[in-house]
């Protein structure tokens, strides 16, 4: 008969030589793990003989104990009448004086779900919901936020051209994704740790966007594996992987071996506009728990028995050198990130282990543009980002870069398909990012918040908010097809005039003499 502990009795366990925590009601030794945690032992130690459910569930995917400890390690049930009272303080965002760096949720503002009709509505109504933890890295972005906001308000620059006496009764917003069909022009881009703002997780959101027809785009720091993700899959329901490349190339190999065995994912996306994180301060301030919180995604975890060497400890290096505390969630994901990836290695490394259709994502200048495009042969599209203005600050937004290839070299846009994520608030900002040429528009922060604000429902409001005005954007310009938006239908010239301006061509006959 197993053991029940008491509160005093794991207590006595904080140490290196014998550590115990209480996950899910059961008492766990996980002394022999410390050396083997990604994270570094130190980040399990600031949790031992405590009750660490509360900060371990949302940031770990389903099953990771069971993959990372022996049956042993579990030693028994936790009384929790033994636990000591204590008052604690709340952590959601619903006073001035807990958020400090936010700006301030208005007195006034949609309280359910039926009352929000944007996605400004669904952002604050989450932001009244979550925790200051799960606020402080959706909200975060680098700096200074220049590029996060330049990210939201390029849009508002370009304006639409609408059409009279055309016949908008039909209007179809179904279009294709590297060759799959999906009934919206816009997917989910790869945002990590969805169950830091609701428990459906990542798989949540996958059912939401089964209900729409959109395609998700899994993160490779997800908080729940992929399996778990696409379990529940519609037929026909169409993803993404995105691959952060690890330094230890041997578990991005084993990862890319899994995708293999998941006929719902259709291609693989390579992230490269983040090869080391980027400064957010909010996700400091709101956070300040990267070395007192064992943040692992499903992939940095590993899994037991497929041969998953340690990490490389950069975690535990950041925590010694006081480092870790001032990244926040964001900065602790990054641990075993390669930062060392070249077109010359990386492209037929990745061919050696894939073979899945190849999207580049992070493409911030029409040089780079061109170069994907001359490697069709394994890319079939690129998506321009510049991270969600997360990495560098400054960087250009999307639709710089694409109006970049559009001047430059606009025979990219017919070799390979072009799509653009970041700022997204409206589905007018989707309709001129397609009259511009992107094949199709992503959504990173807005489904996170969304799933804060109500689940898998908040979600599909999301995505029925943006269906929505696509349409009607689409019915006022005379469109009845996605395939018929384009140039005609929009005035960029106040953004035309802003976008990089090299000597000549820019920079692409430079960049033809090398290749």
């Amino acid at each position: 008969m197993a053991k029940t502990y008491t509160y005093d009795e794991v207590q006595q366990h904080r140490s290196a030589s014998s550590c115990w925590v209480v996950l899910y009601g059961n008492v766990y030794d996980v002394t022999t793990f410390l050396p083997n945690h990604p994270g570094g032992q130190k980040i399990i130690l600031q949790l031992a003989g405590t009750d660490a459910t509360e900060e371990y569930d949302p940031v770990h995917p389903p099953g990771t104990l069971e993959e990372s400890l022996p049956p042993s390690a579990k030693l028994g049930s936790f009384d929790t009448t033994t636990l000591p009272q204590v008052n604690k303080s709340p952590e959601k965002l619903n006073t001035p004086s807990t958020v400090p760096a936010q700006k301030q949720v208005q007195a006034v503002g949609p309280t359910t779900l039926g009352e929000c009709l944007n996605l400004d509505d669904l952002e604050a109504l989450a932001t009244r919901k979550i925790t200051r933890k799960a606020w402080g890295y959706y909200y975060s972005a680098a700096d200074d936020l220049l590029s996060k906001t330049l990210n939201n308000t390029v849009y508002s620059r370009i304006l639409l051209r609408p059409r009279i006496f055309v016949d908008c009764t039909n209007c179809s917003t179904a279009t294709t994704m590297l060759g799959q069909k999906v009934s919206v022009p816009f997917f989910v881009s790869p945002a990590a740790m969805a169950r830091l703002g609701n428990p459906a997780g990542e798989a949540g959101i996958a059912q939401a966007c089964g209900t729409f027809g959109a395609a998700q785009i899994i993160s490779n720091n997800a908080s729940q594996t992929p399996e778990q993700i696409v379990a529940g899959a519609k037929e026909g329901q169409v993803f993404g992987w995105q691959l952060y490349v690890q330094t230890e190339r041997r578990k991005s190999e084993l990862m890319l071996q899994r995708i293999a065995k998941l006929p719902q994912v259709k291609f693989i996306v390579l992230t490269l506009d983040a090869p080391v994180p980027g400064k957010r301060e909010h996700d400091e301030r709101m956070s300040n728990v990267a070395s007192s919180l064992p943040i692992r995604s499903s992939v940095q975890q590993g899994k037991a028995g497929e041969g998953v060497e340690k990490s490389t400890g950069r975690v535990e290096e950041n925590i010694e050198s006081g480092s870790a505390g001032a990244g926040g969630v964001g900065k602790a994901l990054f641990a075993g990130t390669a930062p060392d990836l070249t077109w010359q290695t990386t492209l037929p490394w990745l061919s050696q282990h894939t073979s899945l259709p190849l999207v580049l994502k992070g493409i911030q200048t029409h040089e780079d543009a061109y170069i994907a495009s001359q490697y069709t042969s394994q890319i079939k599209g690129i998506i321009l980002s510049n991270h969600g203005g997360r990495a560098m600050d400054t960087a250009p937004p999307a639709i710089h870069t694409l109006l970049e290839i559009r001047k430059y070299c606009p025979e990219v846009l017919g070799k390979l398909e072009v799509f653009v994520d970041g700022g997204i608030k409206r589905g007018t900002d989707i309709v001129k990012a397609l009259c511009l040429g992107a094949k199709g528009v992503g959504l990173g922060r807005a489904p996170l918040f969304a799933l804060g604000a109500g689940g898998v429902e908040g979600v599909e409001r999301m995505l029925g908010i943006l269906r929505g005005e696509v349409e009607t954007g689409m019915r006022l310009l005379g469109v009845e097809r996605v395939e018929q938006l384009g140039m005609r239908h929009i005035n960029a010239r106040a953004v035309e005039g802003e976008i990089y301006d090299g000597d000549g061509d820019g920079g692409v006959g430079v960049v033809r003499s090398k290749l």
